[in-house]
């Protein structure tokens, strides 16, 4: 059954996209993706250590989460959900938010789009589950599309080291 919310702006601009393969199901994958329980364990840079993380998963709900630097210093990020097509499609628009769960500007790069809408889509061959995301910026002056472009090569490294955590987490359940 899929699930939509009544509005979604597209993205403006060039979008990003990363793909990789994991060594399961796309149930299991799907399963990941949406639970607490399991996000809490490899959502994120590596060298981030997750904090609260609560997930509503339903059009309009968030999955909220903290991150916690080496330093101690805590940074806070939401997803708000418009589409859920279990378990093949996630749409959402991704944000840094306050520990309240409203829109914040990225704590290192101001000038960073407020909101992202992306979309995950999963797909699965032989028992081995294909992820990719791609997204860009909504409601986004040029300024802030032409950073989030120059900002590819960071973003493939980062997600390229999130899913390196969900690639060891899915070999250890």
């Amino acid at each position: 059954m899929s699930e939509k919310s009544n509005t979604i702006n597209e993205p403006s601009g060039k979008e990003f996209e990363i793909s990789r393969e994991f060594n399961a199901p796309r149930e299991v994958v799907f399963n990941l993706l949406t639970k607490a329980e399991h996000l809490k364990h490899w959502w994120g840079p590596k060298e981030l250590k997750m904090g609260t993380t609560k997930v509503d998963l339903r059009p309009g709900g968030m999955f909220h989460y903290s991150m916690i630097a080496p330093d101690g210093t805590e940074m806070w990020g939401r997803f708000i959900y418009h589409e859920i097509i279990p378990p093949e499609k996630i749409v959402f628009v991704n944000s840094f938010s306050d520990e309240r769960g409203g829109i914040t500007r990225h704590p290192m790069a101001p000038k960073w789009p407020a909101e992202v809408m992306n979309i995950l889509t999963l797909t699965e061959h032989n028992g081995k589950t294909t992820l990719t995301l791609r997204g860009g910026p909504i409601n986004a002056t040029a300024e802030e599309r032409k950073i989030f472009e120059d900002g590819f090569s960071s973003m493939q490294h980062g997600f390229t080291g999130t899913f390196d955590q969900l690639d060891e987490y899915l070999s250890n359940l």
